[in-house]
């Protein structure tokens, strides 16, 4: 059997690369397509770990070689998924997990339709936010020389990230699932729960009622389930938008 493609996106903030990680460390036979990137390593990222870390030249020279599956130009970076992560996780019988934003996402779907699409939302434009600061507070704590950014700068870039989410939620109807993580705990187990619930739909075994009740949780995140949800969190976006005016 083919490895089944999971592709997660979120808007910058929703938490979904601790989701992720999660993830990784419950469910067996899965393996993370590391992203190539242009953008400096944050915090105590290593290469190799949470992302490849590459020149442009370089970037641009996978790129002229056809060796993506998906890249993007984010925030003035590249990302992209290298082809050789699905053949590797297919060799070792693995299913593979794709961090990826929704540029990159509509490009795996127009090239793998059975690939299945996940969204992580915040809860909140508020929540998301207070995600964003805290997590500009500890990428201070280890900026040093050229990097050093004013508080000013940093409220830019966060102001920068909230109108990029606002728009980047608008494209969730065309993910199969959509999972609002409000508490963590819950989250990860309905992101384990679809999982589960995409490799018994392909397995064509007898279900147990453990299956059933796994099936039954990942339904619960599928688009047309969360719709009304999902436009109240939009709101929450469009309401700050106008109250702020154009600042």
């Amino acid at each position: 059997m083919s490895a089944i493609l999971y592709i997660i996106s979120a808007p910058s903030g929703s938490g979904k690369s601790t989701l992720t990680n999660e993830l990784l460390g419950i469910v067996p036979h899965l393996q993370f397509s590391v992203s190539y990137t242009t953008r400096l390593p944050r915090g105590s990222e290593q290469n190799g770990r949470e992302y490849c870390f590459v020149t442009r030249e370089e970037f641009e020279r996978m790129i002229a070689a056809g060796e993506f599956l998906e890249y993007a130009n984010v925030f003035g970076d590249y990302y992209g998924t290298a082809r050789r992560f699905l053949h590797e996780a297919e060799a070792a019988g693995n299913d593979l997990v794709l961090d990826i934003d929704v540029q990159g996402a509509a490009q795996v779907k127009q090239k793998m339709p059975a690939a299945v699409s996940l969204f992580v939302l915040p809860p909140s434009r508020a929540e998301l936010e207070k995600r964003l600061r805290r997590r500009s507070e500890s990428e201070k704590r280890v900026e040093t020389g050229a990097r050093l950014r004013t508080d000013e700068e940093r409220n830019r870039i966060i102001q920068k990230r909230l109108q990029t989410a606002a728009k980047e939620i608008e494209n969730y109807p065309t993910y199969d699932y959509i999972l609002v993580n409000d508490q963590l705990e819950q989250s990860i187990d309905r992101l384990k729960a679809i999982v589960l619930a995409e490799r018994l739909k392909r397995s064509g075994k007898e279900l147990s009622p453990a299956d059933r009740q796994v099936l039954q949780v990942a339904e619960s995140c599928l688009l047309p389930k969360v719709r009304e949800k999902v436009h109240e969190i939009l709101d929450s976006f469009t309401a700050s938008s106008h109250s702020h005016g154009s600042g």
